[in-house]
């Protein structure tokens, strides 16, 4: 995208915007066994959740649940295509109680959604990464990227340390490790 987007202005690529997408590429890379197969539910704003399906399906990570209050068969469909292959669920017009009975039928590891997605969270003792708005009950979401290769480290350091954290706390004794 950032290449195609230097193209048609004839610029080049800032040297600052590429050494962010490096150090976004390695630390992906680095990681990657953390994110592989993880089952990931997902609300929030349609534009926002395409964004962040084909995302997480970069990772290796599994949407199996992706919701949005607001209706729309191409959403639906986006996230098919994006999903293709995979065993996710989508829901368009769809609500915070349907994400809930999916995730009571089928457990995720992850749930990435705003404050409201807390609730499940506790109830269901599932991770939660806050992204998406509104976010109401932590300071300073506003000053943090959330687009570009610094919005997706931003994210990647996010769902890792939510990943990371449970890892922790669930690890026996013998297991707990002190660096990865």
């Amino acid at each position: 995208f950032v290449s195609a987007l230097a193209d048609a202005a004839g610029i080049e690529v800032p040297d600052i915007v590429t050494y962010e997408r490096g150090q976004l590429v390695d630390v992906i890379t680095d990681m990657e066994q953390y994110f592989h197969g993880k089952r990931v539910a997902l609300v929030g704003d349609p534009d926002q959740l395409v964004a962040l399906t084909e995302f997480l399906v970069t990772l290796g990570m599994v949407p199996a649940y992706v919701v949005t209050g607001t209706p729309g068969k191409k959403f639906e469909k986006r996230i098919a295509e994006l999903t293709e292959g995979l065993p996710t669920k989508v829901k368009a017009g769809g609500d915070l109680f349907l994400l809930h009975q999916w995730i009571k039928e089928e457990s995720v590891d992850l749930i990435i959604g705003n404050t409201y997605a807390k609730y499940i969270a506790r109830d269901e003792d599932i991770p939660l990464v806050r992204h998406g708005f509104p976010i109401v009950d932590r300071i300073g979401h506003i000053l943090f990227p959330t687009v570009g290769y610094r919005g997706g480290m931003r994210l990647v350091e996010k769902i890792l340390d939510a990943i990371l954290d449970r890892k922790d706390r669930d690890s026996s004794e013998e297991s707990f490790e002190l660096v990865m």
